[in-house]
């Protein structure tokens, strides 16, 4: 094979810039746009939650727990130490027609003697039914009140649905088969099963302290099932599944970045 003057040419100018070059690894950090921009927050208010569906689990106080606990390793905000609000009973307050405008904090010995179940002796509100207490969001004055209560906080507020949740159908499993040699191996089997669990809806919503006013709403929702003769306490259950949602709530509470290296020639 003959190579032409033109090739080689070339080829000894590839080499001999390879020669020279210097290679540098430059690091390089790029930002993700944040769901909520915290900045002008010092603290933050987890100030309860309306909650409503299985009676073996207060959602109000587990989720206003686990959310402070999160946010004290999690965040640069300082988090506020405050009693949990019975948000279910002053919604049931409010109710009807709300002022957007007024200042509506209701007396403190108002919400200690309010009755424990606004709702009736029944305590599994629906999905539905929980849905009608949402209008306490709209009213600003409420949550400007408060705000200004606390200095004017980052206030963490939404509802929480958590219920006992059945469903049955054909599921696929994995069984162990031996071939003719005798050698193991598996195969998925289609089988009809009842199972039980629990399914967690819940809709967090971000409500500036200073103006009252909602700046970000995120909904979420979560089911965990097992066999039927599986018995799993409620409160696991609520756990497991707050953890597969916790890492979006957290997020919006941080300015994320995605770091890595660039390679630069000189």
């Amino acid at each position: 094979m003959t190579v032409s003057l033109k090739t080689l040419a070339s080829l000894s100018c590839v080499l001999l810039l390879a020669g020279c070059t210097t290679f540098y690894e430059i690091p390089i950090e790029t930002p993700l746009t944040p769901k909520l921009d915290t900045s002008k927050f010092q603290r933050v208010l987890i100030a309860g939650f309306v909650s409503g569906g299985s009676g073996d689990v207060d959602a109000n106080i587990e989720t206003a727990r686990l959310l402070r606990s999160q946010l004290r390793r999690n965040s640069t905000l300082e988090v506020i130490d405050a009693d949990v609000l019975p948000l279910l009973e002053i919604a049931g307050q409010q109710e009807g027609a709300v002022d957007r405008n007024a200042g509506t904090i209701p007396d403190r010995r108002a919400e200690v003697d309010a009755p424990e179940d606004p709702v009736g002796e029944d305590e599994s509100m629906s999905e539905e039914e929980l849905e009608a207490y949402e209008t306490i969001f709209a009213n600003i004055g409420y949550w400007r009140d408060l705000g200004e209560e606390y200095q004017n906080p980052l206030i963490l507020t939404g509802t929480v649905y958590f219920s006992p949740h059945a469903r049955s159908g054909m599921v696929t499993r994995e069984r162990e088969v031996y071939d003719s040699f005798g050698r193991r191996r598996t195969a998925p089997v289609r089988t009809y099963r009842d199972r039980r669990g629990f399914v967690l809806s819940p809709k967090f919503i971000f409500i500036d302290g200073e103006t009252g006013t909602t700046i970000y709403t995120e909904r979420h929702r979560e089911e965990i099932l097992y066999d039927a003769s599986q018995n799993t306490p409620a409160l696991s259950s609520y756990f497991e599944l707050m953890d597969r949602l916790l890492p979006s709530v957290l997020g919006a509470f941080s300015n994320q970045s995605i770091h890595g290296t660039r390679t630069l020639l000189k």
